[in-house]
C-alpha cells in the first residue's frame, strides 16, 4: 500500500496526540484529589499541632530527697520540705533548683548550689548562730511547693515558706518562678516581653508602685527607692494577665508585699504574641 506524504504526517500526528493523552490520563490517575489534597494538608496540620502540645503534668507531692546531719544536740536543727514530682525530668530538676534558691535567700547566699548543698549552707549557718550562744536555738524552714498554673509549655511554680532563724520569724513568705518545659528554661518577665514594650511595663509598674507607696507610713516612705525595679522580680499569670509579686520587707525594711495585677489587655500588649497564645 501506498502512502502520499500528507498521509503518513496525518498518522504521525494521531499517533502522538494519542500517546499525550494516555500520559495525561496516567499523570492524573496517580494525583491526589483537591478533597483529598485538603485533607491531607489537614492532617498534617493536626499532627503539628498536636506536637506542638505537651502533655499535662501528672503531681504527685512528696518529700523532697535531702539528709540532714546526725545532731547530738538537744536543740536541733528542723528543717522539712515538701516538694511535687512529675513526668517531667528537666521539670523535677528546675523545681529542686528553685527551692534551693530560696532556702539561699534565707542566708543572703547566691550561688548555683543543689538542693542538699543549699540545705548544707543552712545548717552551717544554723551551727554558726548556735555556737555564739548556748542557748541560741537552731534555725527552722518549712519550704511547701505547689504548681500554681500550667498552660502548654508554660509552668508557674510557687514556694511558701516559714522559717525561725535567730530572732527573726517569718510565715507565709511565698517566690514565684516561671518555666517552659519546651525551652528547659526558668523565664523572667523580661524573656516574654515584645522588645519594644519594656519602657511601657516600666510606666505601668510606677504607677501602681507610687499607688501602694502613698499608703504606706512615713519610714517606709523614707527608705523605699523613688523607682521600683522589675526586670528580675518574681512575676506570675493568671487566667486574667501576668504580674509581679513582691515580698514582705523586700522593698524596705517592714514594708509589705507587693503585688502589682497587669489587665488582659495591658497582658496583650505587652507579651510577645507565640507566648500570649499559649499562656492565655
Amino acid at each position: 500500500m501506498n502512502l502520499n506524504r500528507k498521509t503518513i504526517i496525518a498518522l504521525v500526528v494521531a499517533v502522538i496526540i494519542l500517546l499525550l493523552a494516555i500520559c495525561l490520563f496516567v499523570w492524573k490517575s496517580t494525583q491526589p484529589s483537591s478533597s483529598s489534597q485538603t485533607k491531607l494538608a489537614s492532617t498534617q496540620t493536626q499532627h503539628i499541632e498536636k506536637a506542638e502540645v505537651l502533655p499535662f503534668l501528672n503531681l504527685q507531692q512528696v518529700k523532697a530527697d535531702y539528709a540532714l546531719p546526725f545532731c547530738e544536740k538537744k536543740n536541733c536543727i528542723d528543717v522539712d520540705i515538701q516538694t511535687i514530682k512529675t513526668q517531667d525530668a528537666w521539670l523535677n530538676e528546675w523545681i529542686a533548683k528553685s527551692q534551693a534558691k530560696v532556702i539561699q535567700d534565707q542566708i543572703d547566699l547566691k550561688k548555683d548550689l543543689s538542693l542538699q548543698q543549699a540545705i548544707n549552707a543552712y545548717v552551717k549557718k544554723s551551727d554558726e548562730w548556735q555556737d555564739k550562744y548556748s542557748k541560741n536555738r537552731a534555725y527552722e524552714l518549712h519550704l511547701h511547693t505547689r504548681i500554681a498554673s500550667q498552660r502548654n509549655q508554660y509552668v508557674l511554680l510557687q514556694l511558701g515558706l516559714d522559717t525561725k532563724q535567730e530572732e527573726l520569724t517569718i510565715k507565709d513568705r511565698y517566690y514565684f518562678f516561671v518555666a517552659d518545659r519546651k525551652l528547659h528554661k526558668s523565664l523572667a518577665l523580661l524573656d516574654v516581653l515584645q522588645k519594644d514594650q519594656q519602657t511601657s511595663v516600666h510606666q505601668m509598674v510606677q504607677v501602681a508602685y507610687q499607688d501602694w507607696l502613698k499608703k504606706q507610713t512615713a519610714d517606709i516612705k523614707k527608705e523605699a527607692p523613688k523607682t521600683l525595679y522589675w526586670g528580675q522580680a518574681d512575676w506570675f499569670f493568671d487566667g486574667e494577665g501576668v504580674g509581679l509579686h513582691y515580698q514582705a520587707n523586700q522593698i524596705t525594711k517592714e514594708a509589705p508585699q507587693l503585688d502589682i495585677y497587669l489587665s488582659k489587655e495591658q497582658t496583650k500588649k505587652i507579651l510577645q504574641p507565640e507566648v500570649y497564645e499559649q499562656m492565655f
